[in-house]
């Protein structure tokens, strides 16, 4: 969708850091930037995937506005 033109945010979940890793290598884009969240979520229930999504969206509006991943900023 990126190299349409159409912005995108990629979540996947931490176990597949390693793999989003090579792949993003792979398909020539090595800084394509992608979120995670905890791992697994094939388990979760409706209310504790809302809560994740929550957590997520202000990294993924700061993704589709400016095309980077938000700095990390100390609690």
């Amino acid at each position: 969708m990126e190299r349409q033109g159409i912005p995108a945010a990629t979540i996947i979940t931490t176990v597949f850091a390693n793999t989003a890793r090579a792949y993003t290598r792979l398909m020539g884009v090595p800084e394509f930037p992608y979120l995670m969240c905890a791992h697994p979520i094939g388990n979760a229930t409706g209310d504790e995937l809302q809560a994740r999504a929550r957590l997520l969206t202000p990294a993924v509006r700061h993704l589709l506005i400016n095309g980077e991943l938000a700095e990390v900023q100390a609690a």
